[in-house]
């Protein structure tokens, strides 16, 4: 029951903030891909020298 009720605020919040604050919200959300496509960029590097042993 708390999970869902928190599930519920969690939601309420993150639209408040969207309509609230719109600029600062898409500056979070390019954020986070911007941070997703680093990490993918890193995890294919890795990938990559276990391939190549390290070298």
């Amino acid at each position: 029951m708390l999970k869902k009720n928190l599930r519920y605020v969690a939601i309420a919040f993150v639209i408040f903030y969207l309509l609230s604050s719109p600029q600062d919200a898409a500056g979070v959300v390019n954020n986070a891909f911007s941070q997703l496509g680093t990490a993918g960029d890193q995890l294919s590097s890795f990938v990559n020298n276990l391939g190549d042993g390290g070298r």
